[in-house]
């Protein structure tokens, strides 16, 4: 394998993704504050990466996660399905009244100069409840496992989450899988119960038993607490200092073998610049550069690790797995939600140079 990591050839799951589900409402472009109706999608850092894999990229995944049975779960529960992805439930029962809940994330879509705006309500989330032993490893993984994926969005929701990845990255280990982990810091969630210091402590914790890490400057810097880059970078798109701090992350973490992000511009909510770069072995890459015109940017970042993800399972080699990712990213922002609706032919058409021609 040319990214030499040790991927399996076959297994019954090609990846599996441990993390929560919620339901995003998106208002579109009016903020919440006059909203008067809301489109609802079904999202969560983690499953976006296996509902990705499996709709556009038509591979076998996996989400470990909580579902609460009330009428929200099963919405939520019904768009997994539809994305193709097997579900690993640890079930709760709603009281009526208080919970537990699925989580709410509200997510306007900003435009032009006005940024977007995310909060949450994640009170009594069912899936900051989850804890060790709560999953039977041995035999979601009985069939055969190739990847195994988790996030800092699900580390960061409770002092037990980020003891639950740990777990399940052991035992995706012990079953020969690669392990990837996208930083994803969120410094609103961390600060409900620790804040940085305590992100840093967690996610250095998870990060021994990770093959694959993905995060910008920023989630290197709060995430890891790793000291940012010497060499600033001459713009976003300009990789000099992500590839600065690299050396600092592998001598903390030196069983990392690749380290990859995206490159954003943005010049105006509906206007960003798009690159992405990864650190393979020693080796470093970089994508092409494009324009976006952005419809909804919420679930790029996952689109990028799930194209990058497909590369490497694919057998491509690192040049062309981080252009798959940078491909599908782009092409992420063209649609409304936070998982894909792209085929796997568009992104290899776009990621070999494919225009927005009309097809006909």
């Amino acid at each position: 394998m040319s990214s030499e990591i040790n991927i399996k050839k076959d297994g019954s799951l090609d990846l599996v993704s441990l993390g929560a589900l919620v339901h995003r409402l998106d208002p579109g472009i009016v903020p919440f504050r006059k909203a008067t109706e809301c489109s609802i999608h079904v999202s969560g850092g983690e499953f976006n990466v296996a509902a990705n894999l499996a709709d556009c990229f038509r591979l076998n995944t996996g989400i470990v996660t909580a579902m609460v049975d009330y009428p929200i779960g099963e919405l939520i529960a019904e768009r997994v399905r539809a994305m193709g992805v097997r579900p690993f439930y640890k079930r709760f029962k709603h009281n009526g009244v208080t919970g537990p809940n699925m989580a709410t994330v509200y997510s306007d879509r900003g435009h032009g100069v006005r940024a977007p705006v995310v909060f949450y309500n994640r009170c009594n989330e069912a899936a900051a409840q989850l804890k060790p032993g709560d999953f039977d490893w041995d035999a979601i993984f009985a069939g055969g496992l190739r990847w195994f994926h988790s996030g800092g969005i699900f580390a960061a929701l409770s002092e037990t989450t980020g003891e639950v990845i740990v777990e399940g990255m052991k035992a995706a280990r012990k079953a020969g899988a690669v392990v990837s982990f996208d930083l994803n810091f969120r410094e609103k969630l961390w600060n409900i119960w620790g804040g940085q210091k305590k992100a840093a402590e967690v996610v250095a914790r998870i990060v021994e038993n990770v093959d694959v890490l993905v995060g910008n400057e920023e989630d290197l810097q709060k995430g890891l607490g790793i000291p940012g880059p010497e060499v600033a970078a001459k713009s976003k798109l300009d990789p000099t200092a992500f590839f600065g701090m690299i050396e600092k992350v592998v001598a903390k973490h030196p069983q990392v073998k690749i380290v990859a992000t995206t490159l954003r511009e943005v010049h105006s909510t509906n206007h960003h610049g798009w690159g992405a770069v990864a650190w393979v072995n020693g080796k470093t890459y970089v994508s092409p550069a494009c324009d976006l015109t952005v419809l909804d940017r919420v679930g790029g970042g996952d689109g990028f690790a799930s194209g990058l993800i497909y590369g490497l399972l694919a057998g491509e080699t690192p040049a062309e797995a981080v252009k798959l990712g940078w491909a599908h990213g782009a092409l992420m922002t063209t649609f409304p939600g936070d998982t894909t609706m792209a085929t796997v032919e568009q992104v290899r058409a776009f990621a070999g140079g494919g225009s927005a021609r009309i097809q006909r």
